[in-house]
């Protein structure tokens, strides 16, 4: 989880009005990794996610950072704090 006021990363699916943003939680993160080593479907994955259908699970995973899926999930409050201290420096920019 984010702690408040610091980066939280989120996948936009959907356009305009019908778009949702999904946060990249620790828990989010453990069922895109059950989804990618084991063989969960795409239907499997959007009830996990509480998506409408496999064609949204399907463009969540493609606009899901890559690394994401290798970092496990406990690590993820430490990357986010290294993004912002990253961001701090201003040795990055985020958009």
């Amino acid at each position: 989880m984010a702690e408040e006021g610091g980066i939280t990363l989120v996948v936009r699916i959907g356009e305009g009005e019908n778009a949702k943003e999904i946060e990249l939680t620790e828990e989010v993160l453990r069922k895109i990794r059950v989804y990618l080593h084991t063989e969960m479907s795409l239907e499997q994955l959007a009830n996990e996610l509480g998506l409408e259908s496999w064609e949204e699970a399907y463009e969540f995973v493609k606009k899901m950072p890559a690394w994401l899926g290798r970092v496990p999930p406990t690590l993820l409050r430490y990357k986010l704090r290294m993004l912002e201290e990253k961001v701090k420096k201003g040795e990055i920019t985020l958009k």
